[in-house]
């Protein structure tokens, strides 16, 4: 068996304590910018990959629409159930791979957000791979919605230093963040305390994508229209022009119909 990797093991017991994170706390805003993006349209059929505990699906069914939760991590996905089942919500949770998605064209929209698995796999072609699943399972006209890594933060910032500034007690701290100038990943140790009370230190890295990337790499999966923004948590807006004050971008791409 294949060794585990850093995403695999530190959501191997974190279902609980996800929640409680400081990166988590923006659900509500987010729907509501997903909502405008759906038109208010609640007929329209909703993917979200990486989907952890299911707190967007969760608020999006309770908003009246169609939701399905995939993610890799069975610790998540027991979670986002139990919470499903708390609030009486009948979603559609499984554990699956994102890169390996079982759909073809059955999603109007598909979300990735809080780094929903797209920047943190070990290659760029394992990334790619998720985009190109995700954009398997959506329909003609069919919208992928997804946050990721801004390349153009850490040319200009300290990862550590702004991971440190956003990190409350008792959440995940990051330390001895090296960003690598040739490959645009960060690598860290993240030390978090899983559900159990164990500290679990792991050696960690993410890749950091810049626009012009992002926008050529959904231009070679056939969507038409990509735009980029400023992802500011729980406040997501078409208004806020990317920056390099950004730790995170927001990206909108469309299928042709």
């Amino acid at each position: 068996m294949s060794k585990k990797q850093w995403y695999e093991t530190l959501f191997e017991n974190y279902g609980q304590k996800y929640d409680n994170e400081s990166f988590t706390q923006g659900t509500l805003g987010e729907c509501d910018f997903i909502e405008q993006e759906l038109g208010f349209n609640k007929s329209l059929k909703i993917l979200d990959i990486g989907c952890g505990t299911g707190r967007h699906s969760i608020e999006l069914t309770r908003r009246g629409y169609q939701v399905t939760g995939v993610d890799l991590s069975e610790s998540q996905i027991s979670r986002a159930k139990e919470k499903a089942d708390e609030q009486k919500l009948k979603i559609n949770f499984f554990q699956g791979d994102a890169r390996n998605l079982p759909f073809d064209e059955e999603f109007d929209i598909a979300l990735m957000l809080c780094e929903g698995g797209f920047p943190l796999m070990e290659t760029d072609e394992m990334n790619f791979e998720i985009l190109r699943s995700a954009g398997r399972s959506l329909k003609p006209k069919g919208k992928l919605i997804f946050t990721t890594l801004n390349g153009l933060f850490p040319l200009y910032h300290s990862v550590e230093e702004f991971c440190a500034g956003n990190s409350t007690e008792g959440n995940a701290t990051y330390r001895s963040n090296t960003f690598d100038l040739m490959t645009f990943r960060d690598h860290n140790i993240t030390e978090v305390e899983d559900d159990s009370g164990k500290l679990i230190t792991l050696d960690c890295n993410e890749r950091y994508y810049v626009p012009s990337e992002i926008t050529w790499l959904l231009k070679s999966l056939g969507f038409v229209r990509i735009d980029i923004f400023g992802a500011k948590l729980g406040a997501f807006s078409r208004n806020d022009k990317l920056t390099t004050e950004d730790f995170e971008m927001l990206v909108i791409g469309e299928l042709p119909g």
